[in-house]
């Protein structure tokens, strides 16, 4: 697989983040942001029907401080490697906000 180039960035109307799901894990937690940019994140819901994406925007709305309906997976629903949107809030903000709840 090739090296992937994610970073956050402003989008129209919000930011963007790549986040790496690792799900049924022990706890919901920010793990650390890797050398590209992306998120890395355990999340305690398995992977089926939705469950650990679902988990993910609740688990994101907590630490970004924000509704889970300004929180939206745009791409990589089905796999670890998703894209998510975060509306109303700008890339700075976002960084800072992860690298806070960082574990």
């Amino acid at each position: 697989m090739s090296p992937r180039k994610f970073r956050l960035h402003d989008g129209k109307k919000g930011a963007a983040l790549a986040v790496r799901v690792t799900p049924r894990a022990s706890r919901n937690e920010i793990v650390e942001v890797l050398s590209d940019g992306t998120v890395k994140v355990h999340i305690t819901a398995p992977p089926v029907e939705g469950k650990a994406n679902e988990a993910l925007v609740e688990f994101l709305a907590e630490v970004l401080d924000v509704s889970p309906s300004r929180i939206e997976v745009v791409a990589g629903a089905g796999g670890r490697d998703k894209l998510i949107s975060v509306l109303d809030m700008d890339a700075e903000t976002l960084h800072k906000k992860i690298i806070e709840n960082l574990s």
